[in-house]
């Protein structure tokens, strides 16, 4: 049978072999046939080329004809002209995919202007010339034109620009956030980028939004204030290891006197150095003492103890945390005049806010030390050997995790753009003339002397607010420089910036298996911030906005304010706000086309109802409604008991305990919920769990920490029983198997039988056995849960990139969570206590394992 088509003998090129054959002829150089050129006695085919001899010039013309000799090798070079077009215009790739993802802009294919100037011609040649962005001609003179500084100053009123906001605003999302106009997200897909330079490179933030506040008084008042309202399982920020202004203090601060009541948010607290205290406010205080010569020294003796502080806090709760430490203050003021002598001076503490008067940089990962070295050059006029131990140093740590926990290092540089572009500091490994890697990290410890530093001073950051010579200036300057490329030499009018640098960590307790993140924050003064940051970035870190910096403490396993800190007004303030967007989403849907949460049987799936689960007050009215069986859908195996609340309560060892956080009755008190947290909550759980009386006993152990810090007993506004129901503990939750929470998904309890079968199914995942009684994992996931059953919620919940499974952070009643470890260890030893997940968009739950967030 003949064939159909024609030429079916002939091959089919592929679309590589022809772009191959393609690219191969536009580098192909024509040739003109002898039979075209038209020489006498040619034939169309060229034949062999014959030997020319030269006989010392004998045969040469003695003459040359430029214009025939240029008609005869027309077509030579016309082929050589064309030839270089084509191999030009023929490229694989245009002038916009040879530059690299971070560069590309959209506006760049019709605006030339955005391309590098080393592509801008070619980039012109393949542009269409009728999209050709030219500059367009104002309506309106140049003199009528208001300044580009009026006109930014005006999108200002509403709202606060960082210094780096232009520079964010172009290559980020932005929000409005806490009065601040702030990067939420990289234009860019960088979650997964960000993360490995966070875990293997370098990462910098701009966390200049962090709220400051400035306390100065005598040393003794400003313990009392902080002893009256901050965290008493941790020490306390006047404690004398933090006293000296060499470290940091973490903490979290609570409403006067309440404790563990009324938390706000957690602070950090940095103490000014004994050096750093001018003599001029110790004379001046000495000026107010009076009285006789014993009264006079002892006033000298107090008034030489007035001390500055510094608070960072979170801008969300900055008005109530500076209220806050404003009255705790006139307690303390009120109390030390009440216990002093009539000789004794009057004492004042003065409060100020010092936002938006500092720029800082959070800079974390492995390269974070490299970095900083690379960016910043010390002023030789510093002749601490402290600081010259510690700045050797930065160059041979492979992390800042073997730098002491909060180390504040103090030092002045010259003005970075002096320096620029810089260069990241290689990390040495020569061991002969380097130490180990061990005895470099600690060739430098917290000192007093090491954290000095003229930042605090007032009067020297105010001459800096302006820089003195502009950015043109700078480059004027390197334009005369004879050698291109070379640093320009600091001159005497040149500014010298004091600066702190603080160790920074993000980590979790030694129990989990979430690796911790470490790295530098940087605190310049106010103006400077865009010339430290161009520096800073051009060394190839990453800038990350805020879901960058979530992202970090979630896989580091810890609480991110004010997302995961329940009981707080910020979260209900950040709850609420979710829960409004997330609602007017739903509601634009079509029934068929949306979550069905009725039917799925969630009773509050826009935001947690913590007092409910608490047991502090009944479901609404149309939450009952969810409860009932018949909402349940038909392929849901409906759970054979009533509520997984009655079987713990059945096998538990203390009965009377359940009974109290099983049954919901009416409120007696105004007890609101209220989260229990600090590095000693683990070892107080611990010592309840088998007691016959937990909620007197954990009353106790808060008396106890109270009377550390010299606060009132508690019984005078509220009972054991109260805060016994009312208390909520942070957990992690790690998966056993599939899957991953999502946020506000429901953490459902199970009872001794349901847990013994998931303890089952997990061994049989890891190691199969031929048992056909046994329930897998996909049997027990398709189980309905009771309503009832529900313990706590996901604040946090995601894939874990760090340790590659599910991971989420959520709230649980103490009271449950004492039933969890009690229930573990009675079904076997070595158990860890095991709950179910659901995402309030689905209907199967997942096992997963607690672990105390401590």
């Amino acid at each position: 049978m003949s064939s159909k088509r024609k030429n079916e003998d002939v091959p089919t090129l592929s679309g590589r072999d022809k772009k191959k054959q393609k690219t191969a002829l536009a580098r192909t150089i024509a040739v003109q046939t002898a039979a075209a050129s038209g020489m006498p006695g040619s034939s169309a085919e060229a034949g062999p080329s014959k030997g020319v001899r030269f006989n010392d010039g004998a045969n040469l013309p003695g003459s040359l004809d430029v214009e025939r000799f240029a008609e005869a090798r027309a077509f030579e070079m016309n082929a050589m002209h064309s030839a270089m077009q084509n191999a030009r215009t023929s490229g694989t790739q245009r002038a916009w995919q040879q530059l690299p993802r971070h560069l590309r802009r959209r506006a760049a294919s019709h605006d030339v202007r955005r391309v590098p100037a080393r592509l801008r011609e070619k980039a012109r040649e393949e542009m269409d010339t009728s999209k050709a962005k030219k500059k367009s001609i104002p309506k309106r003179g140049k003199g009528k034109r208001p300044s580009r500084t009026k006109v930014l100053l005006r999108r200002q009123e509403q709202k606060v620009w960082l210094e780096t906001h232009i520079w964010h605003a172009k290559r980020m999302h932005m929000e409005e956030l806490w009065g601040y106009r702030l990067a939420a997200t990289p234009t860019e897909k960088s979650h997964r980028p960000s993360h490995r330079a966070s875990m293997h490179g370098s990462i910098l933030h701009d966390a200049s939004y962090m709220g400051l506040i400035e306390l100065r008084g005598p040393d003794f008042v400003l313990k009392a204030t902080f002893d009256s309202c901050c965290d008493a399982q941790t020490p306390s920020p006047a404690a004398k290891r933090y006293q000296g202004g060499s470290r940091t203090c973490d903490t979290h601060l609570y409403e006067r006197g309440a404790y563990p009541l009324g938390l706000i948010a957690p602070i950090t607290v940095l103490w000014q150095t004994g050096e750093d205290t001018s003599t001029s406010e110790s004379s001046k205080s000495t000026q107010k003492a009076s009285g006789n010569s014993k009264g006079k020294e002892r006033a000298n003796v107090l008034l030489k103890s007035e001390r500055t502080v510094w608070v960072w806090v979170h801008p969300s709760v900055f008005d109530r945390v500076f209220v806050e430490l404003r009255t705790a203050a006139s307690f303390a003021l009120e109390a030390a005049k009440e216990a002093g002598q009539p000789s004794d001076p009057t004492y004042e503490i003065q409060i100020t806010d010092l936002r938006e008067q500092l720029n800082v940089f959070e800079i974390m990962g492995p390269k974070s030390s490299q970095v900083i070295k690379g960016a910043l050059k010390p002023v030789v006029e510093d002749d601490r050997e402290e600081f010259k131990k510690c700045w050797g140093s930065l160059d041979s740590l492979q992390t800042t995790a073997s730098v002491p926990r909060s180390t504040v290092i103090g030092f002045k540089v010259y003005d970075p753009r002096l320096s620029f572009p810089p260069k990241n500091a290689k990390v040495r490994v020569d061991e002969e003339k380097l130490p180990s890697i061990s005895t470099a990290a600690s060739a430098f410890f917290p000192s007093a002397v090491l954290a000095r530093s003229e930042i605090w001073n007032e009067d020297v950051r105010r001459p800096l607010r302006r820089p003195m010579f502009q950015k043109k200036d700078i480059d004027k300057r390197r334009a005369e420089h004879l050698v291109p490329g070379k640093p320009l030499q600091a001159l005497a009018q040149d500014a010298r910036i004091p600066a702190l640098l603080i160790q920074r960590s993000v980590e979790s307790s030694s129990a989990t298996r979430a690796p911790s993140i470490h790295g530098w924050t940087l605190i310049v003064p106010q103006g400077w911030g865009m010339a430290f940051f161009s520096s800073l970035i051009f060394t190839g870190t990453r800038v990350g906005g805020q879901r960058e910096r979530e992202t970090q403490a979630f896989e580091s396993g810890t609480p991110y304010f004010p997302r995961d800190y329940p009981s707080t007004l910020p979260y209900d303030d950040y709850s609420d706000t979710r829960a409004e967007k997330e609602r007017e989403l739903w509601e634009r849907k079509p029934p068929a086309k949306r979550h069905n949460y009725e039917r799925l049987g969630n009773r509050s799936p826009w935001q947690p109802d913590w007092e409910v689960v608490l047991g502090l007050r009944e479901p609404e009215a149309e939450d009952v409604s969810m409860e009932d069986d018949s909402t349940i859908p038909g392929d849901f195996v409906p759970a054979q008991r009533d509520t997984v609340a009655d079987g713990i309560a059945a096998a538990a060892a203390a009965p009377q305990e359940i009974e109290q956080s099983t049954v919901c009755p009416e409120r007696e008190t105004g007890t609101s919920p209220w989260m229990l947290r600090g590095p000693s909550t683990g070892a107080i759980l611990e010592s309840l769990i088998g007691k016959p009386n937990p909620a007197s006993l954990l009353f106790t152990k808060l008396e106890e920490l109270r009377g550390k810090r010299g606060l009132k007993s508690l019984y005078t506004e509220t009972r054991p029983d109260d805060l016994w129901k009312s208390a909520l503990v942070d957990v992690r939750l790690r998966l056993v198997g599939r899957g991953r929470p999502d946020d506000l998904a429901v953490i459902y309890g199970m009872d001794d039988e349901e847990t013994t079968k998931w303890h089952r199914a997990e061994q049989m995942r890891k190691k199969p056995v031929l048992d056909e009684g046994t329930e897998g994992e996909t049997e027990l996931s398709v189980l309905a849960p009771s309503p009832g059953s529900i313990i706590g919620y996901v604040t946090t919940g995601n894939f874990s990139l760090s340790t590659g499974e599910g991971l989420a952070i959520g709230a649980i009643p103490v009271s449950r969570y004492i039933e969890l470890q009690a229930q573990a260890r009675r079904l076997g030893p070595g158990l860890s206590p095991l709950i179910k997940v659901r995402d309030r968009h689905e209907a199967i739950c997942r096992a997963a394992r607690v672990e105390l967030v401590d």
